[in-house]
Protein backbone atom coordinates (compact mmCIF):
# COMPACT_ATOMS: atom_id res chain seq x y z
CA UNK A 1 0.00 0.00 0.00
CA UNK A 2 1.18 3.14 -1.13
CA UNK A 3 0.33 6.44 1.01
CA UNK A 4 1.24 9.82 -0.77
CA UNK A 5 1.96 12.90 1.20
CA UNK A 6 1.69 11.13 4.96
CA UNK A 7 1.02 13.89 7.42
CA UNK A 8 -1.99 14.70 5.03
CA UNK A 9 -4.02 11.80 6.33
CA UNK A 10 -5.89 12.22 9.32
CA UNK A 11 -3.96 11.16 12.11
CA UNK A 12 -6.77 8.94 13.39
CA UNK A 13 -7.04 7.15 10.47
CA UNK A 14 -3.00 6.64 9.86
CA UNK A 15 -3.35 4.96 13.60
CA UNK A 16 -5.54 1.97 12.81
CA UNK A 17 -2.49 0.87 10.48
CA UNK A 18 -0.70 0.03 14.11
CA UNK A 19 -2.08 -3.37 14.42
CA UNK A 20 -1.95 -4.76 11.30
CA UNK A 21 1.71 -3.19 11.22
CA UNK A 22 2.36 -5.05 13.87
CA UNK A 23 0.86 -8.37 14.27
CA UNK A 24 -0.17 -8.94 10.58
CA UNK A 25 -3.82 -8.85 11.59
CA UNK A 26 -7.26 -6.15 11.90
CA UNK A 27 -9.59 -6.67 14.69
CA UNK A 28 -12.73 -5.24 14.45
CA UNK A 29 -15.09 -4.47 16.80
CA UNK A 30 -18.84 -3.73 16.76
CA UNK A 31 -22.19 -4.17 19.05
CA UNK A 32 -22.71 -7.49 17.86
CA UNK A 33 -19.23 -8.74 18.22
CA UNK A 34 -15.66 -8.74 17.45
CA UNK A 35 -13.72 -10.03 14.30
CA UNK A 36 -9.86 -10.44 13.63
CA UNK A 37 -8.82 -10.84 9.71
CA UNK A 38 -5.46 -11.15 8.45
CA UNK A 39 -3.78 -8.02 7.07
CA UNK A 40 -0.52 -8.74 6.00
CA UNK A 41 0.23 -5.73 4.03
CA UNK A 42 3.87 -3.55 3.17
CA UNK A 43 3.49 0.19 3.42
CA UNK A 44 5.28 2.71 1.82
CA UNK A 45 4.59 5.93 2.45
CA UNK A 46 6.17 9.28 0.95
CA UNK A 47 6.27 13.19 2.48
CA UNK A 48 7.43 16.68 2.34
CA UNK A 49 9.82 17.47 4.75
CA UNK A 50 8.23 21.16 5.40
CA UNK A 51 4.60 21.92 4.65
CA UNK A 52 5.52 24.34 1.92
CA UNK A 53 7.27 21.15 0.11
CA UNK A 54 10.91 22.40 0.72
CA UNK A 55 13.60 21.72 2.87
CA UNK A 56 13.98 23.26 6.06
CA UNK A 57 16.86 25.85 5.12
CA UNK A 58 15.05 26.70 1.63
CA UNK A 59 11.43 26.78 3.34
CA UNK A 60 9.41 30.02 4.65
CA UNK A 61 7.66 27.97 7.54
CA UNK A 62 8.65 28.50 10.95
CA UNK A 63 10.97 25.63 13.01
CA UNK A 64 6.99 25.57 14.67
CA UNK A 65 5.54 24.92 11.66
CA UNK A 66 7.80 22.07 10.60
CA UNK A 67 7.83 20.38 14.08
CA UNK A 68 4.06 20.61 13.76
CA UNK A 69 4.06 19.55 10.64
CA UNK A 70 6.10 16.30 11.07
CA UNK A 71 4.18 15.75 14.62
CA UNK A 72 1.10 14.66 12.79
CA UNK A 73 2.59 11.35 12.44
CA UNK A 74 3.22 9.34 15.81
CA UNK A 75 6.08 8.06 17.26
CA UNK A 76 4.03 4.50 17.72
CA UNK A 77 3.72 4.73 13.99
CA UNK A 78 7.29 5.42 12.86
CA UNK A 79 8.46 2.79 15.21
CA UNK A 80 6.54 0.48 13.01
CA UNK A 81 8.04 1.54 9.94
CA UNK A 82 11.60 -0.24 8.81
CA UNK A 83 13.24 2.16 6.85
CA UNK A 84 12.89 6.07 6.92
CA UNK A 85 15.13 7.15 3.73
CA UNK A 86 15.43 10.97 3.22
CA UNK A 87 15.44 12.33 -0.55
CA UNK A 88 17.66 15.43 -1.19
CA UNK A 89 16.89 17.43 -4.08
CA UNK A 90 19.31 15.94 -7.65
CA UNK A 91 21.67 18.62 -8.61
CA UNK A 92 21.92 19.79 -12.39
CA UNK A 93 25.27 18.06 -12.61
CA UNK A 94 24.11 14.54 -11.30
CA UNK A 95 21.06 14.71 -14.11
CA UNK A 96 23.36 16.05 -16.94
CA UNK A 97 26.10 13.80 -15.79
CA UNK A 98 27.57 10.42 -17.40
CA UNK A 99 27.66 8.49 -14.24
CA UNK A 100 25.50 5.84 -14.03
CA UNK A 101 24.24 3.48 -11.01
CA UNK A 102 23.62 -0.10 -10.57
CA UNK A 103 21.28 -1.10 -12.97
CA UNK A 104 17.41 -2.35 -12.06
CA UNK A 105 18.35 -5.92 -13.53
CA UNK A 106 21.47 -6.07 -11.06
CA UNK A 107 19.69 -5.08 -7.55
CA UNK A 108 17.06 -7.52 -8.92
CA UNK A 109 20.24 -10.20 -8.45
CA UNK A 110 21.11 -8.98 -5.25
CA UNK A 111 17.83 -9.25 -4.01
CA UNK A 112 17.00 -12.54 -5.28
CA UNK A 113 20.01 -13.69 -3.67
CA UNK A 114 19.91 -12.21 -0.30
CA UNK A 115 15.97 -13.58 -0.24
CA UNK A 116 17.79 -17.27 -1.25
CA UNK A 117 19.34 -17.24 1.74
CA UNK A 118 16.89 -16.50 4.03
CA UNK A 119 14.51 -19.25 2.65
CA UNK A 120 17.68 -21.46 3.15
CA UNK A 121 17.81 -19.80 7.07
CA UNK A 122 14.15 -20.18 7.74
CA UNK A 123 13.76 -23.89 6.31
CA UNK A 124 12.95 -25.46 9.91
CA UNK A 125 10.44 -22.26 10.65
CA UNK A 126 7.84 -22.63 8.34
CA UNK A 127 6.27 -18.97 9.66
CA UNK A 128 8.90 -17.19 8.83
CA UNK A 129 9.62 -16.64 5.23
CA UNK A 130 11.81 -13.44 5.64
CA UNK A 131 14.04 -11.24 7.97
CA UNK A 132 10.86 -8.83 8.76
CA UNK A 133 8.93 -11.89 10.52
CA UNK A 134 11.27 -12.43 13.51
CA UNK A 135 10.24 -12.95 16.80
CA UNK A 136 12.20 -11.50 19.74
CA UNK A 137 13.64 -15.20 20.16
CA UNK A 138 14.24 -15.71 16.40
CA UNK A 139 16.50 -12.46 17.01
CA UNK A 140 18.89 -13.75 19.11
CA UNK A 141 19.04 -17.10 17.67
CA UNK A 142 19.78 -15.31 13.70
CA UNK A 143 20.83 -12.11 14.55
CA UNK A 144 23.58 -12.56 17.16
CA UNK A 145 26.01 -9.14 17.40
CA UNK A 146 29.94 -9.20 18.30
CA UNK A 147 30.73 -7.55 21.65
CA UNK A 148 31.86 -3.91 19.65
CA UNK A 149 28.48 -3.85 17.60
CA UNK A 150 26.32 -4.70 20.34
CA UNK A 151 28.36 -1.43 22.23
CA UNK A 152 27.83 0.70 19.16
CA UNK A 153 24.17 -0.02 19.40
CA UNK A 154 23.88 0.42 22.95
CA UNK A 155 25.73 4.05 22.52
CA UNK A 156 23.21 4.72 19.59
CA UNK A 157 20.14 3.78 21.21
CA UNK A 158 20.91 6.26 24.38
CA UNK A 159 22.00 8.80 22.66
CA UNK A 160 19.26 9.40 20.03
CA UNK A 161 16.68 7.70 22.16
CA UNK A 162 15.29 5.02 20.13
CA UNK A 163 12.61 2.55 21.95
CA UNK A 164 12.47 -1.03 22.38
CA UNK A 165 10.89 -1.34 18.84
CA UNK A 166 13.52 0.70 17.12
CA UNK A 167 16.06 -1.31 18.20
CA UNK A 168 14.43 -5.04 16.94
CA UNK A 169 14.06 -3.21 13.97
CA UNK A 170 17.46 -1.79 13.36
CA UNK A 171 18.41 -5.63 13.89
CA UNK A 172 16.21 -7.37 11.35
CA UNK A 173 17.49 -4.19 8.14
CA UNK A 174 21.33 -5.20 9.26
CA UNK A 175 20.40 -8.51 8.80
CA UNK A 176 19.14 -7.58 5.50
CA UNK A 177 21.33 -5.20 4.57
CA UNK A 178 24.08 -8.40 5.31
CA UNK A 179 22.22 -10.13 2.95
CA UNK A 180 21.96 -7.91 0.20
CA UNK A 181 26.06 -8.15 0.70
CA UNK A 182 26.45 -11.48 1.09
CA UNK A 183 27.78 -11.77 4.55
CA UNK A 184 27.14 -14.35 6.85
CA UNK A 185 27.67 -12.09 10.23
CA UNK A 186 25.84 -8.73 11.23
CA UNK A 187 29.23 -6.35 11.34
CA UNK A 188 29.29 -3.16 12.90
CA UNK A 189 29.17 -1.44 9.32
CA UNK A 190 25.61 -3.52 8.43
CA UNK A 191 24.06 -1.80 12.41
CA UNK A 192 25.54 1.77 11.50
CA UNK A 193 24.15 1.82 8.10
CA UNK A 194 20.75 0.19 9.50
CA UNK A 195 20.70 3.37 12.34
CA UNK A 196 20.95 5.92 9.26
CA UNK A 197 17.14 4.44 8.54
CA UNK A 198 15.80 5.84 11.37
CA UNK A 199 16.13 9.81 10.50
CA UNK A 200 12.62 10.75 11.67
CA UNK A 201 13.39 8.89 14.99
CA UNK A 202 16.22 11.37 15.08
CA UNK A 203 14.39 14.18 14.01
CA UNK A 204 17.13 15.24 11.64
CA UNK A 205 14.98 17.82 10.16
CA UNK A 206 14.00 20.21 13.15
Amino acid sequence: MFLDELPEFKRSVLETMRQPLEEGIVTISRAAGTMTFPSQFMLVAAMNPTPDGKMPGESRSSPREIQNYLGRISGPLLDRIDLHVEVPPVKFREISGDKTGETSAEIRARVIAARQRQHQRFAHKPKITCNAHLGPKELKEFCTLDNATKEMLRMAMTELNFSARAYDRIVKVARTIADLAGAENISSEHISEAIQYRSLDRQIWS
